[in-house]
């Protein structure tokens, strides 16, 4: 590849980097991943669970329902003994979190890539990286210590918290540590827990439980006054023991694979791109595991940036669209540290007002039903919507639910392809070159609003009783 430009190389092959990758190859631009780990995908997973915006994602990918297959559902989730999500009434399709390891996710999402053609090149390390006017140059170290430099038209860098793409375009990774020595462990269990996910906070310890679907579990624990550097792997009797400590029983933790003990950090870039380079991911933000959010914010980066890269390589789209990038997603980013430091801050806090905080918390999640919703539409990810111009649609900027459409099919399915969607009322002829771009359905009720619907899910514009001239003049505007 030395000296040939792609129009997009992507640093990291996380879900992430996947994602934005197998659009970018289905949309038929090429793309190159690079990465420096071999090809082997893991089985020592940081993330465990989906949410519904994620799966919502997945299925507009034709996934979903194989993923629904591999992992477990669950449509409640407990925290503090009474302190509960219930995702029963979640405006989507899939009124669950579904538990599946991350390598699972990633294998569907590797398949997906590949099939579509993107190129995947492993032990490929970036060591430098420079842009000009036309493109990025970069510079990698590649299996047995060869170097070769690489051009593309635009660089994504979703190679994680510590991304050699983010130091390389000088944007800083402002934040701090949150929560020391909290120790992680993948373990069979002598006996089941009384449920899918385990957390719960006691005596100045937390400790979590997710199954791999392997026989193992992973267990996530940390103990006040315990401050121990990362470097210094736990043993099982320590991690017995904080475990007792929060949940009252270890479930007879024994056959440890793999044990280790990190900090929680929560950190954001100030900005998600310097000229043609990019940061999604762990890349541009990292917070702590609270909530499950950080391989799903991801994925939502990648989702948001890929159709607009695509529109802007292939000639459809005007530079300025990928500007809109960095303010959708960054407060996206900047609300989810938030709410998992929230969550972090309610279990760590100190006694004696940690039971009155959660018992706060209860209280409130049980009987104020806007803030419930709030909530669940934050953590799941249904809940956020992007900032629409002044005077627009009060649709414009939202997530659109997977509505049912004339004829018997769903939007979640018309969205495949990476196009956008044309709901109206009543039949629309697509011409002008978007064939293949764009997708014109019905509505399956009697609804008379016209709504074009971006590839990722959300209205780009939509009108009350609109004519030929005003819908063409937004298909002109939005899809090219």
């Amino acid at each position: 590849m030395n000296g040939t430009t792609r129009p997009v190389l992507v640093v990291g092959s996380g879900p992430t980097g996947l994602l934005l990758a197998g659009d970018l190859a289905a949309a038929g631009v090429p793309v190159t991943v690079v990465e420096k780990r071999p090809r082997e995908i893991s089985n020592l997973s940081r993330a465990f669970v989906l949410h519904a915006r994620s799966l919502e994602q997945l299925d507009a990918r034709g996934l979903a329902d194989g993923l629904e297959a591999v992992g477990r559902p669950l449509d409640r989730f407990r925290l503090f003994g009474r302190l509960t999500l219930d995702l029963a009434a979640l405006p989507s399709r899939f009124k669950h979190v579904l538990v599946i390891p991350q390598y699972e996710v990633e294998r569907a999402l590797l398949r997906r890539a590949e099939e579509a053609g993107a190129r995947l090149r492993y032990e490929t390390e970036v060591t430098g990286l420079a842009q000009d006017a036309d493109g990025v140059t970069v510079e990698v170290r590649a299996a047995g210590g060869r170097t070769e430099r690489l051009r593309a038209a635009y660089v994504v860098g979703t190679d994680g918290m510590r991304s050699a793409v983010r130091e390389a375009i000088g944007v800083p990774f402002p934040g701090r540590p949150v929560i020391r020595s909290v120790l992680l462990a993948d373990v069979r269990l002598a006996e089941e827990p009384g449920s899918l996910l385990t957390a719960d906070a006691a005596r100045d310890a937390f400790a979590f439980l997710a199954p791999f679907g392997d026989g193992y579990h992973r267990v996530v624990c940390w103990q006040r006054g315990r401050s121990v550097p990362d470097g210094r792997p736990p043993g099982l009797a320590e991690i017995k023991e904080i475990t007792r400590l929060a949940l009252g029983r270890d479930f007879g933790m024994h056959d440890a694979r793999w044990t280790s003990r990190f900090h929680s950090d929560e950190r954001q870039a100030p900005v998600y791109r310097v000229g043609r380079v990019f940061l999604a991911g762990d890349a541009a933000h990292v917070h702590t595991p609270a909530g499950g959010q950080g391989m799903n914010t991801g994925l939502q980066d990648a989702a948001n940036l890929s159709w607009k890269l695509a529109a802007v390589v292939q000639g459809h789209a005007p530079q300025a669209l990928l500007d809109t990038y960095q303010a959708e997603r960054h407060p996206v980013g900047r609300s989810v540290l938030r709410s998992s430091g929230g969550i972090v801050r309610l279990v760590t806090a100190r006694p004696p007002w940690a039971p009155a905080a959660r018992a706060v918390a209860t209280a409130v999640l049980r009987h104020a039903g806007p803030v419930r919703r709030a909530v669940t539409g934050r953590v799941t990810g249904v809940g956020y919507a992007y900032r629409a111009p002044r005077g627009a649609h009060r649709l414009t900027g939202r997530r659109v639910p997977d509505v049912a459409l004339a004829g018997g099919g769903r939007l979640y399915e018309a969205l495949r392809g990476g196009r956008f969607v044309l709901i109206a009322p009543r039949a629309y002829e697509v011409r002008g070159g978007r064939e293949g771009r764009l997708a014109a359905v019905r509505w399956a009720s009697g609804r008379r609003t016209t709504v074009l619907v971006r590839p990722d899910g959300y209205v780009a514009w939509a009108a009350e009783a609109a004519d030929a001239e005003s819908v063409e003049a937004a298909l002109a505007a939005h899809v090219g």
